[in-house]
């Protein structure tokens, strides 16, 4: 199934569920609202989806003047691939991500952390893999699925404050609700799993080590961001989980239902095979 065909389901599928949140919360009413909700959700998830998810970590935008911007100008050149517009994330966890709508309007982020743990050639690996999600065409679907997967949890969270802050009769009616965004987490996480294939980690691992020119400098930055971020943990929404190079987090409780990462151990064996 190509990416296009995906993104169509994706928003499809998020958007017949919040209608039918709307209509059990509220009725006609509720419907309407979640109709309007809806449309504005399918429009700012496709035009802003990047943003939003830069926003989310406070990405800063960074110029030709840092080395990170020189680094992928010529990752960017082997590839044949547009410049896309390169950010910092702060933070001292290293990891990394692309996003954007196409190769055209792409961009770029990775932590401070990686920035500091990895050497040059181990750097140069992981911009290049996510590169290779840009000329693969991954990032949409990917923003997509992160910017309405977070939606879906921020509902569920506000569902749940209406429960315990209604009084009475209200209360009482609502716990049927209160109980079905219980669900809604793992719903999100489903839908982000049924979007996002754990080969196309395997296929951008191997389009980046083409890119790069070698696959050691990624296959040693997998192993040292793991390594790093097993005592460094990111701060990160589960939601976005998916979009990073490397799982952010641990993968206990509810975090592992958002793990779409093959095993690293797999993926530096095949790189360096």
């Amino acid at each position: 199934m190509n990416a296009g065909v995906k993104t169509v389901l994706l928003l499809g599928t998020l958007s017949g569920l919040v209608l039918a949140l709307g209509g059990s919360l509220g009725g006609e009413a509720g419907l309407l609202l979640a109709f309007v909700i809806a449309i504005a959700m399918n429009f700012g998830s496709y035009w802003f989806s990047d943003k939003i998810v830069l926003r989310m970590y406070r990405a800063q935008e960074v110029g030709e003047s840092h080395q990170l911007y020189r680094l992928t100008e010529r990752l960017a050149q082997n590839a044949g691939l547009p410049m896309p517009r390169v950010y910092i994330i702060p933070g001292n966890s290293p990891n990394a991500f692309a996003t954007g709508r196409n190769p055209e309007n792409a961009a770029v982020a990775a932590t401070e952390g990686l920035i500091r743990n990895l050497s040059k050639e181990e750097l140069a690996g992981v911009m290049a893999h996510e590169l290779a999600h840009v000329r693969n065409r991954d990032i949409l679907i990917s923003s997509i699925a992160a910017t309405l997967a977070a939606t879906i949890m921020v509902v569920a969270r506000m569902a749940q404050f209406a429960m315990i802050f209604s009084g009475g009769e209200n209360r009482r009616e609502n716990i049927v609700s209160f109980l079905a965004t219980l669900i809604l987490a793992p719903i999100a996480a489903m839908l982000i799993q049924t979007a996002i294939s754990r080969s196309r980690e395997f296929e951008a691992d191997r389009i980046g080590a083409e890119i790069a020119g070698t696959p050691r400098g990624l296959a040693s930055a997998l192993q040292r961001i793991e390594n790093v971020q097993r005592g460094l943990p990111m701060d990160a929404n589960p939601a976005t989980a998916h979009m990073f190079i490397m799982m952010p987090f641990s993968k206990r409780g509810l975090m592992s239902l958002f793990s779409t990462h093959p095993p690293t151990e797999e993926r530096i064996r095949r790189l360096l095979a």
